[in-house]
């Protein structure tokens, strides 16, 4: 048995909202698993940690660029936001997403590209040698298209192209580009408000539909319900949950009666041509990473002791 120490019972509790004792038995249950503990509280709905999942838990920038009918977005994290702000951290991101955009859409590619005759990676450790403070080149996308457009879109910008949301929208089409790019602006927007996991249903990975089938399929039982009865509990529960975490089926942020596959039909229809929504990029700032949790007087007791 898994010791379950106050420690691993508060981070639950802050991962969840649920209380004390129902965090502690969840941990009791699941052998001290964090993840399977999260999935338990849920089952017994006493969990919001789905509302909680994209939290921004660090500090940094995500920085985007476009070049003809391709484009990059990268993160990079500090440990503060004042760093975010310096001017020194910002250029280094922009010339970051310049390498990206020349062909280095691999983290590992990124990290080994050239920047003023050193690596990527080297020019990092340079950055942070002279500001003081750790920074982590974390993750970088690309999203293309044959012929179309690929959409940029920064919220809370800090300053152009920089920012804590960062979203490429790529659509695939021979309508006209400016017409294409006003769609795209609105459907990044959407996507940076809404933020979906895929683009389509076929998209959803077995891993996590099989877990929320077993959460809805756990709840739906707990009903005390017809097994028919639960069948179609389950199946609406999975059309809410598609409507939740797929682009394709989400209710467009602009015109809710809407989903966003409606959209692209009446813009095909608008424009005269059909429109594929080929891919998306969303990076939220420091989602799925832990917020340093900076205690200044317990650091002091700590250096004298």
């Amino acid at each position: 048995m898994a010791e379950i120490t106050a420690s691993l019972v508060k981070e639950l509790r802050e991962k969840t909202g649920a209380g004390m004792m129902e965090c502690k038995k969840a941990l009791t249950e699941t052998n001290g698993d964090l993840e399977a503990a999260i999935d338990w509280l849920r089952k017994k709905g006493l969990s919001v940690a789905a509302k909680k999942a994209g939290r921004i838990a660090s500090q940094g920038l995500v920085g985007l660029a476009v070049d003809g009918n391709k484009g990059v977005v990268v993160e990079v994290n500090s440990e503060t936001d004042f760093v975010a702000r310096n001017e020194e951290f910002q250029n280094f991101v922009n010339a970051t997403v310049d390498a990206a955009l020349a062909g280095a859409s691999e983290i590992e590619a990124l990290k080994a590209a050239s920047m003023n005759g050193k690596t990527v990676a080297d020019t990092l450790t340079d950055l942070i040698a002279k500001i003081g403070e750790n920074m982590n080149l974390r993750r970088v996308a690309g999203v293309s298209v044959t012929e179309g457009v690929v959409v940029p879109y920064v919220h809370t910008a800090v300053t152009s192209n920089l920012g804590k949301i960062g979203v490429l929208v790529a659509l695939e089409s021979k309508a006209d580009p400016e017409k294409l790019k006003e769609l795209a602006k609105k459907i990044a927007m959407h996507v940076a408000a809404a933020s979906p996991r895929f683009l389509t249903i076929a998209d959803v990975d077995e891993a996590s539909l099989s877990r929320e089938k077993a959460i809805f399929e756990e709840q739906a039982r707990a009903s005390g319900k017809p097994a028919n009865i639960i069948e179609k509990m389950v199946e609406g529960r999975l059309r809410k949950f598609y409507e939740e975490v797929v682009l394709m089926e989400q209710a467009f942020i602009m015109d809710p009666d809407k989903k966003i596959k409606d959209i692209l039909s009446e813009a095909e229809k608008s424009l005269g041509a059909p429109i594929t929504l080929k891919g998306f990029v969303r990076y939220a700032l420091g989602e799925g990473l832990e917020k340093k949790n900076e205690d200044f007087a317990e650091e002091v007791k700590k250096q004298i002791g």
